[in-house]
């Protein structure tokens, strides 16, 4: 799956969602992880609505967005994109987020995230 994380050099998730300039793409599954690409979030709109709007297109196709903070509109535009925000409240490493997503992959992932993944298991009545 897509994971984005709101950073200012890979490494790290330091920036809240409305400010980040780029997000990082990781391709996380529970196996292998590999960085991907660099998108660029970077608009001139003077409206908040529109920077929030641009920043949630940019990362159309991803699960997850990792960042330090997410305001309430903004979290509401990418759940509505069927894209779930993870706040870390703190600087973490990419690497460490990575690892960890990889262990609930790996386990028994929550159901939003099985659905998510497309391996949701029917239920049985």
């Amino acid at each position: 799956m897509r994971v984005a994380f709101t950073s200012t050099d890979g490494e790290q998730v330091d920036r809240h969602f409305g400010e980040s300039e780029q997000f990082w793409v990781w391709e996380v599954g529970p196996g292998s992880a590999a960085f991907v690409e660099k998108l660029s979030a970077i608009t001139t709109a003077a409206d908040e609505e529109d920077r929030i709007a641009a920043r949630a297109n940019a990362v159309a196709g991803c699960t997850i967005v990792y960042t330090m903070q997410i305001g309430g509109p903004a979290a509401a535009k990418l759940v509505a994109r069927k894209i779930h925000p993870m706040k870390t409240q703190d600087v973490v490493p990419v690497a460490d987020l990575v690892a960890k997503l990889q262990q609930v992959l790996r386990g028994s992932p929550p159901p939003w995230l099985r659905k998510a993944m497309g391996t949701e298991p029917a239920t049985g009545a």
